[in-house]
């Protein structure tokens, strides 16, 4: 199944969260933080101006990207998290 944003909308995927700490210690899985990274699965088509045309996006599919914490809106397609974000709540793209 593949979703398929509208507007200006962004399907993400978070990544990993890391399972031990720099110093070797083993966390809990609710001792860890949710990432604040993913991959950009699938854009938008772009924000709409009034003027009718569409600004297109500064991602792309496959791009790793930076976020806050409570960004998006968490949604559970198959066996997969997924958050679906403005692309305003994406902050960088990492390379």
């Amino acid at each position: 199944m593949r979703i398929e944003p509208l507007g200006d909308k962004v399907v993400v995927k978070r990544l990993e969260s890391a399972e031990k700490t720099a110093g070797g210690i083993i966390l809990p899985g609710t001792a860890q933080e949710k990432p604040a990274q993913g991959r950009v699965l699938s854009v938008g088509e772009g924000h709409r101006m009034p003027n009718g045309n569409r600004i297109a996006h500064q991602v792309s599919e496959g791009d790793r990207v930076l976020f806050s914490s409570y960004a998006g809106i968490e949604v559970r397609v198959g066996e997969k998290e997924l958050l679906i974000m403005s692309e305003n709540d994406i902050l960088a793209v990492l390379e």
